[in-house]
């Protein structure tokens, strides 16, 4: 029996211009382009830790 993938959605809140470029790179491995776009994402420790990175950017709402 397949276990469903758990997922989160994240949405950007805070702009991306004049952030450290390790931050902008974690958005946009998230999938995220633009301001209050929202995207959902497995929920892996990868995804937790770039989440965790940029937590004062972006809001999060487990799926």
């Amino acid at each position: 029996m397949a276990k469903k993938k758990s997922t989160m959605q994240v949405t950007l809140v805070r702009s991306m211009n004049g952030r450290l470029k390790s931050h902008q790179a974690c958005v946009r491995g998230l999938g995220l382009r633009r301001m209050h776009q929202t995207v959902e994402v497995e929920d892996t420790p990868a995804t937790r830790g770039m989440v965790n990175k940029v937590s004062y950017m972006v809001r999060v709402e487990e799926a």
